[in-house]
C-alpha cells in the first residue's frame, strides 16, 4: 500500500472513531492514540507491521469499552482496566515510532 493510500485509511480510521463514538475521556485519549499511530506512517516512524498491531491493539480497547459502557455505567474497576489498557497501548505506539529498526 502506498503511503498516501495507508494516510487516506488512518484519517479515515481516525475521522469514523471521533465522529461515532460517545464523548469521554477515554474516548477522547483513543482519538489521540489514533493520532499519533497515523502520524507515525507516512513518516515512516510505524512501519505496516506495527500499524497493523497497533490498529488491532485500538480496536480491542474500543470493543472492552463498549462493553464497559452497555450497561449504562463504567464500575471503578472497568475504568481502571480501561486505563491500564490505553496506558499499555501508549507505550506500546511510542515504542514503535521511537525505534531504531521500524520493528520490536
Amino acid at each position: 500500500m502506498t503511503k498516501i493510500a495507508t494516510g487516506i485509511l488512518m484519517g479515515g480510521l481516525i475521522l469514523g472513531t471521533v465522529v461515532t463514538s460517545d464523548a469521554g475521556p477515554f474516548t477522547k485519549r483513543e482519538a489521540r492514540q489514533q493520532t499519533r499511530i497515523a502520524q507515525g506512517v507516512p513518516s515512516g516512524e510505524v512501519t505496516p507491521c506495527e500499524s497493523r498491531f497497533l490498529e488491532r491493539e485500538q480496536a480491542r480497547i474500543e470493543t472492552h469499552r463498549r462493553m464497559a459502557w452497555s450497561d449504562g455505567t463504567l464500575s471503578p474497576w472497568e475504568a481502571r482496566h480501561l486505563t491500564r489498557e490505553q496506558n499499555r497501548a501508549g507505550r506500546d505506539i511510542w515504542r514503535a515510532k521511537h525505534d531504531a529498526y521500524g520493528v520490536w
